[in-house]
């Protein structure tokens, strides 16, 4: 572009000077004819970006890793004069999203529409926008490019797996122990009756007491009889290892997404992504099993979600995990110790960590000792490129404490399952 512009400016100087030199008519027509085309560009270019409206829809402003993201963007110009080419650039940051195109001949009152497809293969919050809106004139001479500020925000959660079982070697239970704590959700279980309060539904009006007593009187329902199950994710930034990008991929991970044909998508090789990952998958299985669940990380900082159950409680679980980063300062064995006066008597903790060190065994027996049912998940930092002290799954067995071990590779759900546990506890030595 600007060597088009360089030729032009200098043929316009070289008949401007040829014109007063030799006074020639030819050299005033080349003048004048250089300037008509330097003016036309420039009006065209002003008016080539005027009266263009540009839409962005997306479905959802929440994905997953391994599921595909839709978004829609549209190109309407609606003046009366056509538009001979528009480059709309987007500056997502969200990674393989490429929503940019180059838009020829886009008639008056036209309409051009297109869908980008992506396939997300990072959790975390990710900004869609801004874009840029570029064209010019038919010469190349001129450019003008207008910015379009509007940004959204999509949350990608992590990869989660269906687990077949989960069961919790956990001595007395499966039951648990029973609680006496009011809900707001309709159980089995019902505590009472009480007067009828604003935004109560409709389906909890006991309508015997109501028909008595002369006035709308509803249940009160308590929760489910079953201890609360606390999944605790280990963020130690010094217990962390990760291999180089691209080992352990598999192949047609790198293929695009065609119609019909969806890429595979793999955890990347570091503790970290597997650890969130597998908290991710137990935060979903006990979800769908109706279990009240909660949530408990130290990463950058401490972030606690309470217990409670339902499909809008794995949404914050989800959400927390999605943005979580193992860069703490906290060890496990001084988090577990900070944590166990805050522990409520007879949970379930569910520890996930990449350390291999047998001092937080101590903290986690202490635990246990004060009431709590504890299991561990440890994910193998040895398979990832890291240094592992040998015994420590070994060690939380021989302490009465059930672990699992997840390696580089694994498949989390067959790892996690009920065959797996008795494999690890029965049959053979431990690598940790």
């Amino acid at each position: 572009m600007w060597s088009r512009r360089l030729i032009v400016f200098g043929l316009l100087l070289a008949c401007l000077i040829g014109a007063l030199v030799t006074g020639r008519d030819l050299f005033y027509n080349l003048v004048y004819l250089w300037l008509a085309v330097i003016v036309i560009a420039g009006v065209w270019t002003w008016t080539a970006i005027n009266r263009i409206r540009i839409g962005r829809h997306t479905r959802a402003l929440r994905a997953q890793v391994g599921r595909p993201l839709e978004e829609r963007l549209s190109v309407r110009n609606t003046s009366a004069v056509p538009k001979l080419w528009l480059e709309v650039r987007d500056f997502s940051d969200l990674p393989g999203h490429e929503a940019s195109l180059v838009v020829d001949s886009l008639a008056a009152g036209r309409e051009r529409v297109w869908v980008v497809r992506s396939m997300c293969r990072e959790r975390g919050r990710f900004r869609l926008g801004p874009l840029s809106l570029t064209s010019g004139d038919p010469f190349g001479l001129f450019q003008v490019t207008r910015h379009i500020p509007q940004t959204t925000h999509i949350v990608v959660y992590p990869m989660t797996f269906d687990l077949p079982d989960f069961t919790l070697p956990l001595g007395p239970m499966p039951g648990g122990d029973a609680l006496r704590r009011r809900t707001h959700y309709v159980t089995a279980n019902a505590a009472g009756v009480r007067d009828y309060a604003p935004g109560d539904s409709f389906n909890r009006i006991h309508w015997k007491s109501t028909a008595r007593r002369d006035r709308l009187i509803v249940k009160e329902f308590e929760l489910d009889p079953l201890s609360d199950i606390w999944i605790f994710l280990d963020g130690d930034r010094d217990a962390q290892a990760s291999l180089p990008d691209g080992q352990g991929a598999e192949p047609g991970e790198g293929t695009p997404l065609w119609v019909g044909k969806r890429a595979k998508v793999t955890l990347p090789p570091s503790t970290e992504e597997y650890a969130v990952s597998v908290a991710a998958t137990l935060a979903q299985y006990f979800v769908r099993h109706d279990r009240t669940v909660g949530l408990l990380t130290y990463g950058r900082g401490r972030e606690i979600v309470q217990p409670d159950r339902g499909e809008r409680q794995l949404t914050k679980m989800l959400e927390t995990l999605a943005v979580f980063r193992a860069e703490g300062r906290v060890h496990l064995g001084d988090a577990l110790s900070i944590e166990s006066q805050q522990l409520p008597r007879w949970s379930t903790l569910i520890i996930v960590t990449s350390a291999t060190d047998t001092e937080w065994v101590l903290a986690a027996q202490s635990l246990k000792r004060h009431g709590l049912r504890v299991v561990a998940v440890v994910v193998d930092p040895a398979s990832f490129g890291g240094y592992a002290h040998a015994g420590v799954v070994e060690t939380l067995w021989a302490a009465g404490i059930p672990a699992f071990r997840v390696k580089n590779g694994d498949d989390i759900a067959a790892a996690l399952s009920y065959g797996s546990w008795t494999t690890q506890r029965f049959g053979g030595k431990s690598a940790l």
